[in-house]
This record gives structure tokens, sequence and C-alpha cells, in this order.
């Protein structure tokens, strides 16, 4: 791939900082020593400005061109957190904190923003200003939203931003990219259903909210199946189903379920929602009994804008010599969808090759994607703010 020769070169110290983060993971906004790692390598790369403590734990730095003739400012953002997940992959380099994990390839994000950075403070050869983010809190606690609502976007005067992870399945070093919706939005539900217990000898004397809440799943499940348009993508699932007894010769009194629904389109979103409170209130009370459904919102679906996704579609073919930037989307969710409805910009995929997906305990971030992500900020930042 025709990487850049200094990240080429660069390849065995980053891939040093990424193991050490990957023997250290922290959780959510605890990122401290993460973001401290983060603070001491940009301090050494000599950039402009460092803020922490952004979105309570994330950084923000820096680092201006060689010229500033047009004023353009692009935002390049990678996320620290890890996942409460028991590692099993018997690495060297494996998590020391037991039942915590870099098991979605962050350190692997975090470490090529870092690459990329000190290339760009060596060369500074752009018009124009870069804003790194680095970001605490991706998986399931909006650190992308707290950024935001810490003024991450007017504070710098973010004009466009961009993001990248990594895809196992697709060849290491490759990229993938669509304009429009690539990743879902994520909702979760929960349904009490509430009715009378009893002995199981008797269930006339009761109302079984066992049987309810079943009927409830399985109405759920016309919700995509009669409720949405063929070809658009809406997934609900119901993940728990818990009565507050466990014995087999009673019936509950209540049963708790929970779910989550995702989907690429707003309207939908919004529709599913309805036939959610609907189904699961109106069927509790044909059998008599009641249910209360708590709709809880999470990410909104990741949108790339048409201009920004060809930006990086054209920086990732000129590293890797080929780009897919028709992917299909897929169902998992991203809180880069808060900064991408702040600012247009573009989330990307850069391959993993064949191994275990993200959020499996055997997951392992593969460091030959590292030169072609960092290759892919630089290239991106050159191409959009060329010097005159």
């Amino acid at each position: 791939m025709p990487v850049k020769n200094r990240l080429a070169d660069m390849h065995g110290e980053i891939t040093k900082w990424r193991r050490h983060l990957h023997a250290h993971p922290e959780l959510m906004y605890d990122v401290q020593e993460t973001a401290a790692f983060v603070v001491d390598r940009l301090k050494e790369f000599g950039v402009d400005e460092i803020t922490p403590g952004i979105g309570k734990t994330g950084v923000v730095a820096v680092i201006r061109g060689k010229t500033d003739t047009k004023g353009r400012v692009v935002g390049l953002r990678a996320d620290m957190d890890a996942l409460p997940i028991e590692e099993a992959t018997g690495l060297d380099y494996a998590s020391t904190v037991s039942g915590k994990m870099h098991a979605c390839g962050h350190d692997g994000h975090t470490s090529m923003l870092l690459g990329a950075a000190q290339y760009l403070a060596e060369t500074r050869n752009f018009d124009g200003t870069v804003v790194l983010i680095f970001q605490p809190a991706e998986e399931g606690g909006a650190g992308g939203l707290a950024m935001c609502q810490d003024g991450l976007m007017e504070r710098w005067g973010i004009q466009e931003v961009y993001g990248m992870h990594n895809m196992p399945g697709l060849p290491v070093g490759e990229f993938a990219i669509r304009p429009g919706a690539l990743l879902a939005s994520s909702d979760e539900f929960e349904i009490v259903v509430t009715g009378k217990g009893g002995h199981a000898a008797a269930p006339h004397d009761a109302v079984d909210t066992t049987l309810v809440a079943s009927h409830i799943v399985v109405a759920l499940q016309s919700v995509v199946s009669r409720t949405v348009d063929p070809i658009k993508r809406v997934v609900l699932t119901v993940g728990t189903f818990d009565t507050d007894s466990v014995a087999s010769n009673v019936i509950a009194h209540t049963v708790r379920l929970q779910g989550t629904v995702r989907t690429l389109d707003p309207e939908y979103r919004k529709i599913a929602e309805e036939r959610v409170r609907r189904i699961g209130e109106d069927m509790a009370s044909a059998f008599g009994a009641e249910a209360k459904v708590t709709w809880t919102p999470g990410y909104p679906a990741t949108v790339n804008s048409d201009a920004e996704t060809a930006f990086a579609a054209e920086a990732a073919e000129a590293v890797a010599g080929k780009v897919n930037d028709n992917t299909d989307p897929i169902m998992p969710s991203e809180d880069f969808a808060y900064m991408l409805e702040e600012r247009p910009g573009a989330y990307i995929f850069i391959g993993n090759g064949d191994t275990a997906m993200c959020h499996h305990p055997e997951y392992n971030f593969d460091d030959d994607a590292i030169p072609a992500g960092c290759s892919w900020f630089a290239e991106l930042v050159e191409r959009r703010m060329p010097v005159a």
C-alpha cells in the first residue's frame, strides 16, 4: 500500500503505544490514564494546543499548518474507552485489568490518530487547522454528545469532522464507506407486565403474566414484518425475559422484558416506539393485565454527508489503491453520530482482517492496519487543506 513513508517508519512505535493501551483498558468516562497517555504523547509531538477535560475526560488538541489562507478547520476523532469484558486472547500484552478489555479496537483508533498527529505536527504540510478529538465513553456513555455539549464544535471552530472504525472481515488496510446512513440508531425499551400471581394448579384464579408477556414478544415481531417497508432496515430484539418467580409451580405476578430497536431511518425510529408502546399496553389489557412501557432513546443513526464522504473515499483510495465507496450499512450504533449532527463529515471503516468480531473476548486489533489508518488521517488533511 502507498502509505506515507514516515508513518511506515513509525509503525513499530505506534504498535507499542497500541499494545500499552490494550494492556491498560479503562471504561466509559473513567479514562484518566488513557487521556494522560494521549496528552503526554501530544506534548512530545509539539502540537500547538492541548485541552483536557472536554466531555468530562476527553482531550482536544490543535495543530496549525504551514499557512492558513482560507481559515479551514478539520476535526479528526478517535474513541478511547474499552468494554466490560474478560479478555480471552492469551496475548502477552492482554488486559491487566480483570473484567475490562479493548474488545472493539479503540486502542487502535487512538493510536492511529496519535500517529497521524505526530506526522502532521512534524510536517505541517497543510493550509489551515487540524483539531484532534480523543473521546471517552463511546461504549454506551454518549461521550461524543458530552463533548459536543461542552462546545467542541464552536470553541474550536470545527467546520467538518471525520472518524474511523476497524472492521473485522474486511481485508487489513482496505477501506469501506458510503454516503448517507452507515450505522443504525439504537434505542432501548422495557416492558413490565403486571397481572395476578398464583398457584400453577389454579391458573383461573390468576392473571398469567408469563403468558401475557409471551404474546407481547411474539406480537412485537410484527413491528418489522408488518409495519416497516420491506426495503428499509429495522431490527427489533427482545433480549431479556425475567419473571419475579423462579419456581415451576408459581404463576408470576410480574414479568420484565427488555429489548432494543435499531433503524437507519428516523421516521421508523418514531414509528417503532409508537408500535412497541401500543402492542405492550394493549396486549396486556386484552388479557386483563397491565403493562408499563419505558422507551430510552439511544444514539442516532450515523449519517455521512455526501461531499465529505467523497473526500474521505478519495483519501482512502490514495492510501490503499482502492476503496469500496458504497458499502452496505450495518446495524450497530456509534456515537460519532452526534458529531455528524453538529457538522458535515464522514465515518469510514478500515479492514481488520480475519479476526473475531468486535465485542468478542477473543477480538484483537490488527497492528498491520496502523500505517494505512494513520496515512488516511494524514492524507485526508493534506487533501482537504492543500498548501497553496
